[in-house]
């Protein structure tokens, strides 16, 4: 089932963790957007391209990890980037500006970012460039070059990349042969100390046997650009059809994301961001009782559904409201305010 937002506080050292797991078949694109941005659409898909095939991103079952994974699908014809570009190919998902704050990378900040991936062993590749991952700063005049790129090229032997940019040039940290990271399950870590004065640093490991792949650090780099007012993580897949003649259609697989604050802070505020809204109790059966540190901030709210789907959405008049309408279940309730933030709290109705 899908994990949601973690968060606890403790003095002087705080942390909020977000996952998203597979749950099994159907409903793939709502739970992805329960997760990393409830309400809105985190899912940049080639669907209107090619809608006789249906859903570019679904979910199976995958018996290395013994668990449901997400597939994402590419396909040489007739897929293209969201029916605006047609030089290039996009499948990915992201946190953006409609995503909960927590998900969303600021200046002084610490993430870690993990997930799973894994490449087929007869993946053929782009010379240009077949994106995974990337970090990308928005706002500011250098938000379309992103800071952080895990791509893969067609060279001999094919390769993946570290890439990065501190302003509008990218230049390649670290590469590696390709053909040890085809054919199984990959674990990434990565994190990130976000400022001009920064950190960074990538662990890839084979998940069978926890043996390191591919590594880098650099303990001073830049990781904040003038403008700008937060990054984000995208995954998937993103590759060039400039020479299409040496592409074929793609299925990659990802599993297990997972964003962690190590020391969370206010998009708005630059402050440590403390839990702006309790509910309680919960589990609960029928009324239900908020506490906000910020008075009135938040004065509304919409409940979500394990599926993604909404149920309800109300204005938040008082400090309380009854959920005795609701099935037993688990939900995600979103909070918002007038400036359209929002924060996200799991729900279970006994």
């Amino acid at each position: 089932m899908i994990k949601y937002i973690l968060v606890f506080i403790i003095p002087f050292t705080a942390f909020s963790q977000v996952t998203l797991d597979a749950n099994g078949p159907g409903n793939t694109y709502e739970e992805i957007t329960n997760v990393l941005a409830p309400g809105y659409d985190p899912v940049e898909e080639p669907d209107c391209s090619h809608p006789n095939f249906g859903r570019h991103i679904d979910e199976i079952f995958d018996s290395e990890l013994n668990t449901n994974v997400f597939r994402f699908f590419m396909h040489v014809v007739p897929d293209n980037d969201r029916c605006i570009n047609t030089d290039r190919q996009r499948n990915e998902i992201k946190t953006y500006d409609k995503s909960p704050d927590n998900l969303l990378g600021v200046e002084e900040e610490e993430v870690v970012y993990k997930w799973k991936f894994k490449l087929d062993s007869n993946l053929q590749l782009s010379s240009s460039f077949t994106h995974v991952h990337q970090l990308k700063s928005v706002g500011g005049s250098l938000a379309s070059m992103p800071m952080y790129t895990l791509t893969l090229r067609k060279s001999s032997p094919d390769r993946l990349e570290l890439r990065y940019a501190e302003t509008t040039t990218q230049t390649t940290l670290k590469q590696t042969d390709l053909a040890p990271l085809k054919g199984t399950w990959l674990e990434v870590t990565e994190t990130i100390t976000y400022g001009t004065s920064g950190a960074y640093s990538i662990e890839i490991k084979k998940v069978i046997d926890n043996s390191l792949l591919f590594e880098y650090a650099n303990n001073d780099i830049i990781n904040w650009r003038a403008g700008a007012d937060f990054v984000r993580p995208k995954w998937g897949i993103y590759r060039s059809l400039n020479a299409s003649q040496d592409l074929r259609d793609e299925e990659v697989l990802f599993a297990n994301f997972s964003i962690e604050e190590l020391n969370p802070l206010s998009v708005d505020d630059n402050q440590i961001s403390l839990n702006t809204i309790e509910i309680f109790p919960n589990p609960s059966t029928d009324i239900v009782t908020i506490i906000q540190t910020k008075q009135n901030r938040y004065n509304s709210f919409i409940i979500y559904n394990i599926l993604g789907q909404q149920i309800t959405n109300q204005t938040l008049t008082k400090n309380e409201f009854d959920i005795s309408f609701l099935a037993k279940g688990i939900y995600t309730i979103v909070f918002k305010n007038k400036e359209n933030k929002v924060v996200v709290k799991k729900l279970i109705k006994k």
